[in-house]
């Protein structure tokens, strides 16, 4: 998607990818300086652990705790974190607004954190169910300290989730439950799963997951995760530009790939 927006605008760049291990980290740091290269995505296993390599890190990223963009201005390597503002997008992208709605989120991972920021941010009542409650409980104290909001911690099992999709109004998952290749698995009862609901997965391989199916056939409103990945994908790309992102470019592009790669 980012080479189809550098081509629409006529822009010298080019988005390749790049394996680092761990252990590597360190020195593809330096080979941005090196290469003067513009700027990178950072995913997993990386957020965290390359916040002490870089120069500067925007106060955004400082208060989630995970970088997953670079800026490079001539050697000085900025991070910044598009997750929260993407996936707040790719909800008010389809009048999703989630101000004042009771929110239940699966997950306390990298991801789970800038969703979980951007909610609380935003006004929303949450409640984390994660399978190890203390870690999750660590962060949504640290939440609830920078946004002034009470997070309910919960632990992830049958009875507290069944618990969760009766109180809440939007469900996301920010797990990795569900995506390729075991795409038969989901966390959330189908039963319990209503109308009345927004089902929002993060997951983006496969483009719907057996949640979101489950939740389209209960009438639910389903957001998929590449909107999430699509809106944060623009975000970095404007950053490195300078330049407005051709989104639906962007989008389609996207989506394609992804559905040639499910086939």
């Amino acid at each position: 998607m980012h080479n189809a927006a550098f081509r629409a605008l006529n822009l010298d760049y080019v988005y390749v990818p790049f394996r680092v291990s761990r252990e590597d980290l360190p020195r593809a740091i330096e080979g941005l300086r090196a290469f003067n290269i513009r700027g990178v995505n950072v995913t997993i296993p990386h957020k965290v652990s390359i916040i002490p390599m870089l120069d500067e890190i925007d106060e955004f990223a400082q208060k989630i705790g995970s970088v997953n963009v670079v800026v490079n201005d001539d050697g000085h390597l900025t991070g910044y974190n598009t997750d929260a503002h993407g996936f707040l997008y790719s909800l008010l992208d389809q009048g999703i607004e989630p101000e004042g709605e009771k929110v239940a989120v699966l997950g306390a991972g990298g991801a789970a954190r800038s969703i979980c920021f951007a909610l609380s941010e935003r006004g929303a009542s949450l409640t984390i169910l994660n399978r190890t409650p203390g870690n999750a409980a660590r962060f949504a104290a640290e939440m609830s300290e920078m946004t002034g909001r009470p997070i309910q911690v919960l632990g992830l099992n049958k009875e507290n989730m069944a618990a969760a999709m009766d109180n809440c109004n939007i469900l996301i998952n920010a797990t990795s439950v569900g995506m390729y290749p075991n795409m038969e698995a989901t966390l959330v009862d189908s039963s319990s799963i209503k109308s009345h609901h927004t089902v929002v997965d993060i997951i983006y391989n496969p483009l719907k997951t057996r949640l979101l199916n489950e939740a389209e056939k209960a009438g639910a409103r389903i957001v998929s995760g590449v909107d999430m990945l699509i809106w944060q994908g623009a975000l970095a790309f404007e950053m490195w530009t300078g330049r407005q992102a051709p989104i639906n470019i962007m989008r389609r592009c996207a989506r394609q790939s992804l559905k040639s790669h499910e086939k």
